[in-house]
Formats: C-alpha cells, structure tokens, sequence
C-alpha cells in the first residue's frame, strides 16, 4: 500500500465517526492517528472538522494549517480555512488562502462560495459579487442557492418604491 492510501485508511474509521456526527469520538481517534503518524495530512484535515463541529475554532484553524504544511494542494484544507479565518475575523487572511484555492481550482464552486465570503467579511462588495455570481453559475446544490441569492440581494439593498422618484 503506497504512503498516500496508508494516510486515507488509517482516517477511515474516523470518517465514519464524523458522518455519524459522533465528534468527541472522532477526535480521540484522530489524535490517536496523529500519534502514530504525524504526517497524515488527512488526519489534521479532518481533525480540523471535528475541532470546528465541537467549537473550538482557533484549533481548528491550527489543524488546517498542519494538514497545509503536509500537503499544501489539500483543496479541502485550503476552502475549510478560508471559512475559519473568515468566523475568526481575519478577513484579510481568508481572501489570501482563498485565492491560493481559486488558483488550484478557478471554477470550484466551494472556493468561489469561500472566496466570495471572505471578501463580503472585508467589505468588498464588487468582488464578493463577483465571486458569489460565479459560484450560482457553478450549479450549487439549492440551499446554498438560496443563501447566496439572500446575499446579493441585501448587497442590492432594500427594494426601492420607484414611483416616488417621478
């Protein structure tokens, strides 16, 4: 078994765990794996997630960024901490990581939703818009949708009553 699939089974029990939104449990197995491998990339990714689904963000964060400096094309790690540095308040920080993942994958939908967040949090309107239209184009599940269609409609502001501008 090459090195890459090794790092994918050992997380797999993990994985269930978190599907199973069982995320207590999947942190102790996945710093178990950590313990034995510390250069599982997927082990800090999805120690990541489970940090985030318990409340500890700043954790979560520091998780992503390990799983970065292990496998630094980790597209989920990079869109997973964009948003994070966004809830943090480092605007400026989760435009940059958002970038580096717009040049991996320029018409991801994840990325140009986490783009065009992260922008919006810096109060960048026009690319906010820009990336937000270009992630309703990448046909995103309807939720989603609909949230970022909310979005841009409160950039637009209140709907105006035309007729007493005659």
């Amino acid at each position: 078994m090459d090195r890459d699939a090794a790092h994918w089974a050992a997380v797999e029990e993990a994985t269930e765990l978190l599907h199973e939104e069982r995320f207590r449990e999947a942190l102790e197995a996945l710093r178990e794996v950590l313990t034995k491998d510390p250069e599982n990339p997927y082990a800090f990714f999805f120690l990541g997630q489970a940090l985030y689904e318990v409340g500890e963000i700043e954790a979560s964060r520091d998780a992503y960024r390990a799983a970065l400096r292990l496998a630094p094309a980790h597209l989920g790690a990079r869109v997973a901490l964009t948003h994070v540095l966004r809830k943090l308040g480092d605007s400026r920080g989760a435009v940059s990581e958002g970038l580096v993942a717009l040049e991996q994958a320029p018409t991801d939908g994840d990325v140009l939703y986490a783009l065009g967040l992260a922008y919006l949090s810096r109060g960048d309107d026009v690319a906010a818009r820009r990336h937000l239209e270009a992630f309703l184009r990448a046909d995103p599940e309807l939720e989603t949708r609909i949230e970022v269609e909310g979005l841009l409609q409160a950039m637009d502001g209140p709907p105006r009553d035309r007729s007493e501008e005659n």
